[in-house]
């Protein structure tokens, strides 16, 4: 993994800027014939998700740079002209639509050939501040606890809904971005990238090609460690910072309760802190969840008040030191791990 290589980056006036090492500088200045002064691929990604696909996958034939540096949120990162412009160098871009606002406009603008949205190589959905499971059918163990609370949160996951659609973030893709938290979405989007890479590079098409199936053969044990790992738990529900976890919840039949809506600076209203109070003492929750990129604030004060202990669920948004992992398979683990401690999985 190339973290360490990353561009490094500065806060001026609460906007992320990114230092004075240049995207181009990064892969090489390109020939005509569209490679690198070092003979590799020069790829730009937009955050961590979209950086680790283009590594796995194109490995030793490519050079991967990333637009969001460790430790910064990516959700609100903004960009030098210069920067934007610097762009247009790239042999090829892949990025998220929907995710980053600004990165979306830049991306436009610049025009490179071999550039993809990872929103179109699977379906997106949309996802409010709850996201339920129905159990009636399947999981007569829990009683009717997935109809009643899908019944009882109906309005608010309507009142949340605009809000977060206020954001943008979620709405200009058409729905809810985080599909990197789902493995079987992932490996999706892994096998367009892989293709698109095959397209954008022939003469190493074979080796791309192998990568992908590598890559997806471990989004598939992963897939099945978590299916198996919570299929048998004392509760269904969790509860998260920010919504990002929509997709992960009903690949495999969980109740996602965040505090926030989709973007994770948004503020909790004192209504909904009170709905989640009545939502843990219902639903047996153990744990309130907050990620290592954004405040823990209102994780710990919802905890507080309901006398429930907090633990990290990470989004996976970016790797730092402090990630409980050095890379998205890793870091996925630990998330299972600590789902299967706060579901009380058997």
């Amino acid at each position: 993994m190339n973290v360490r290589r990353l561009i490094p980056t500065t806060a001026v006036a609460g906007a992320v800027t990114l230092g004075l090492v240049t995207l181009s500088a990064c892969g090489g200045a390109s020939d005509a014939s569209g490679r690198s002064a070092d003979g590799k691929l020069a790829v730009v990604a937009s955050f961590y998700p979209m950086q680790y696909l283009a590594e796995q996958i194109g490995g030793d034939h490519v050079s991967v740079e990333t637009l969001t540096a460790p430790g910064v949120e990516p959700h609100d990162l903004e960009l030098k002209p210069r920067q934007i412009g610097e762009l247009g160098d790239a042999d090829y871009i892949l990025y998220l639509k929907g995710l980053q606002p600004a990165v979306d406009e830049a991306i436009q603008q610049a025009g490179v050939e071999h550039t993809v949205d990872a929103a179109t190589l699977t379906s997106l959905e949309e996802h409010g501040t709850t996201v339920g499971h129905d159990h009636g059918a399947e999981d007569p163990g829990h009683g009717e606890t997935g109809h009643e609370h899908q019944a009882d949160e109906h309005g608010a996951e309507e009142e949340h809904k605009a809000e977060d659609e206020g954001h943008g973030h979620a709405s200009e893709a058409g729905g809810d971005p985080h599909i990197w938290l789902d493995p079987v979405k992932y490996a999706e989007v892994a096998k367009g990238v892989g293709a698109s890479l095959e397209k954008a590079d022939p003469d190493n098409a074979a080796d791309y090609k192998k990568n992908t199936d590598a890559l997806v053969k471990k989004l598939g044990a992963l897939d099945t460690a978590y299916e198996t790992g919570l299929r048998n738990s004392t509760t269904r529900t969790f509860i998260t910072t920010h919504s990002a976890f929509g997709y992960l919840a009903e690949r495999y039949g969980l109740d996602q309760e965040g505090i926030t809506g989709i973007d994770p600076e948004s503020e909790p209203s004192p209504a909904r802190m009170q709905e989640l109070q009545t939502v843990a003492k219902k639903d047996k929750v153990s744990t309130v969840f907050f990620e290592t990129l954004a405040s823990d604030k209102t994780a710990k004060t919802l905890a507080k008040d309901t006398g429930l202990r907090t633990d990290v669920l990470d989004p996976l948004e970016g790797i730092t030191d402090r990630s409980q992992g050095d890379d998205y398979i890793e870091v996925m683990q630990s998330n299972l791990a600590a789902l299967k401690k706060a579901l009380g999985a058997k």
